[in-house]
């Protein structure tokens, strides 16, 4: 049995060579490579994108904001600008980008394998945020293709078309696509928007440091924005800096002298001007027209030359009186139909984007005095009627005059000009705070409006806003005018979508005569003799009202001239009190600069007198601008020497 055949051993197969080995295997591995690419391809390209509509753009619309001369005052929405030549850049430029998103880039086909390998493992490992791995061209693929969702079939589709475009463009056009394409925040795409946005430039005039910000970026524009996370965006910067040098993009001392060159950073485009209102009517838009599909155009009523000249005297006025504890201030503009010609919500728009100008809702103070009165004027009363300036009791309520000084007998002109509060006080008790309540409604108060007593001496809370509305029927011969800043939209092929002509109804007459007469003749005493003096713009025909409230937190000047009121507020945001900052001081010398620089560029006509016949239709009551230029710098906006203090008596709840 031992030589039979069974329990024989069989004979051996024969042994390859390692030649026939590495063959064998090498096609075993090629034939199921080819397998998983034929079923990874069947799979996941199936539903590829259309790649055919690589150059077009696909983004938001945008609204292009005109002023009422045509003029352009911001664009909101996303911001596109033409593609940038890449070799019309300085070298550093696109090498700041290569050396912080990819450093491989020039010697990949589309996809770094040992990056993908890293980036699984780590997000098999850690908890939060997942790394992606991807290369400047997958990153290219994702954003001209695909959506931002983090899954495994958009990224098995995301390398399958960076294949695709490492086959069909170079090296430097598939950069150039990136950097043209890329969004930076702040709705700029690409390198030319980005760089215009951030530092006012075209990209071709980029520093080292500008590039390396805006590469470190990429990361997450919005949380390395350099406009509101300025230093987590330049130890980005620095970070990108220092992998520039690994790549020797640049040297170790220009990375030291981009360290020492401060970036300045814009924090609004160079071409956006009137910011605060363009948020107001920006929030408007879509309760107008819905959500714009095409990119519009909306015709303001802002008066750009006048707005300059709005700016500039906050600006300077806050600035003047900072050392009084002036911290914020406020101006609106509108004409006696209700057009907003001005409109400033802060000092400036770059520190703070909340606005003063309808957001915020501070106590009138005096300024609302003229309420009381008109009132009273309405129910018989007239200026010369003697009233007497002493203590006064209402309930358990005692107002005092600043001072604690009374005067004595005075008519009601001259109480409503020195601003008495015992007088106003005592006028509101007897004319009905709930009638006070009912005027000013009447006259575009919209807020509410408390009934106590201490109403009389403006403890309501207003936006500058209602009081610039409020105080225009006194303007404009006694008629409603409620504030409003879009005439116009349309889309940018001209179709119109909202007329303010066509929506708008009569406007009621809201003061009649004799009473209006009697109201303007009372508040020009305000500014030639009373509280307001420093608001007297030369032989204009002006006239309005102080207002301070108790412990100084908030200042107000609100005055008019023919068919023209502007309403300024100051204070801080917080509400502690300033300085001893008055209503004839900060607030009447803002206002004072924008009327001597605004008046002269209107066809002002003197302060009507009380009728309450309708004005003739017209365009635009107070005339067109007599020169479209911008408002000029020099004396003509400044306070006159001779203006003198406010009387002493003004203060406090005057």
């Amino acid at each position: 049995m031992a030589n039979g055949t069974f329990g024989g051993n069989r004979p051996a197969k024969p042994q390859r060579t390692p030649l026939q080995a590495l063959l064998y295997w090498t096609t075993v591995l090629g034939v199921w490579g080819l397998i998983f690419i034929v079923a990874f391809f069947a799979v996941f390209a199936s539903d590829l994108p259309d790649t055919s509509k690589l150059y077009d753009v696909k983004r938001q619309p945008s609204i292009n904001y005109l002023d009422r001369s045509g003029a352009l005052l911001a664009v909101r929405g996303s911001q596109y600008a033409p593609p940038v030549d890449i070799d019309a850049l300085p070298e550093y430029v696109p090498a700041a980008f290569v050396a912080i998103e990819d450093r491989q880039f020039y010697r990949h086909f589309g996809f770094n394998p040992w990056g993908i390998i890293r980036s699984v493992a780590w997000n098999l490992t850690h908890d939060g945020p997942q790394r992606g791995g991807s290369t400047i061209t997958q990153q290219l693929a994702r954003n001209l293709f695909l959506s931002p969702a983090q899954n495994y079939r958009r990224k098995a589709q995301e390398l399958i078309l960076a294949v695709w475009l490492e086959l069909k463009f170079s090296k430097k056009q598939i950069l150039a696509l990136y950097m043209n394409r890329v969004y930076f925040g702040a709705g700029a795409y690409g390198i030319e928007a980005a760089s215009q946005r951030y530092f006012n430039k075209p990209a071709s005039q980029l520093t080292i440091g500008e590039s390396a910000l805006l590469a470190g970026m990429m990361k997450g524009p919005a949380r390395y924005s350099p406009v509101s996370a300025s230093e987590r965006a330049a130890r980005r910067a620095t970070v990108v800096l220092d992998e520039m040098v690994r790549m020797k993009a640049i040297t170790s001392q220009e990375m030291e002298d981009a360290i020492k060159e401060p970036v300045r950073v814009s924090a609004t485009l160079a071409n956006q001007r009137a910011q605060y209102f363009t948020d107001y009517v920006d929030a408007q838009v879509r309760s107008l027209v819905g959500e714009p599909t095409e990119d519009l155009v909306v015709e303001t009523t802002l008066d750009l030359p006048i707005q300059v000249a709005a700016e500039r005297s906050v600006k300077l006025g806050v600035e003047g009186h900072l050392k009084q504890g002036v911290e914020q201030a406020a101006l609106v503009a509108i004409d006696g139909e209700g057009r907003i010609r001005a409109y400033v919500g802060g000092a400036d728009y770059a520190q703070t984007q909340f606005d003063r100008a309808t957001t915020a809702r501070r106590q009138a103070g005096s300024a609302f005095k003229p309420f009381v009165y008109l009132t009273a004027m309405e129910q018989g009363r007239t200026p010369s009627v003697m009233v007497v300036d002493e203590p006064v009791k209402i309930g358990t309520w005692e107002p005092k005059n600043y001072t604690n000084k009374y005067l004595g007998p005075m008519t009601l002109e001259t109480a409503l000009a020195q601003s008495i509060n015992t007088v106003a006080a005592r006028l509101a008790n007897e004319v009905g705070t709930g009638n006070v309540a009912q005027t000013a409604r009447r006259l575009g108060i919209a807020s509410k409006i408390q009934l106590d007593p201490s109403m009389a001496l403006g403890a309501v809370e207003v936006s500058p806003m209602e009081m610039a509305q409020a105080y225009a029927p006194f303007s404009n011969g006694g008629f409603l005018a409620k504030g409003y800043g879009i005439e116009r939209i349309r889309t940018a092929s001209g179709k119109v979508l909202y007329d303010h002509s066509v929506e708008k109804a009569a406007r009621p007459a809201v003061i009649g005569s004799p009473a209006l007469q009697y109201m303007n003749q009372m508040m020009r005493q305000v500014v030639q003799s009373g509280t307001g003096t420093r608001a007297r713009v030369g032989a204009y025909d002006v006239a309005g009202k102080t207002g301070t409230t108790s412990d100084y937190r908030d200042a107000w000047f609100v005055g008019y001239s023919g068919g023209f009121v502007a309403a300024v507020w100051t204070g801080k945001d917080d509400n502690t009190p300033m300085k001893r900052v008055t209503g004839g001081g900060a607030p009447a010398e803002i206002w004072h600069n924008f009327m001597a620089a605004a008046l002269p560029r209107l066809k002002s006509t003197p302060i009507p007198g009380g009728t309450v016949e309708p004005p003739p239709p017209t365009d635009d009551p107070i005339g067109d601008l007599i020169d479209p230029s911008g408002v000029p710098e020099g004396p003509s906006a400044e306070v006159p020497a001779d203006s003198g203090a406010p009387p002493a008596e003004q203060l406090p709840y005057e």
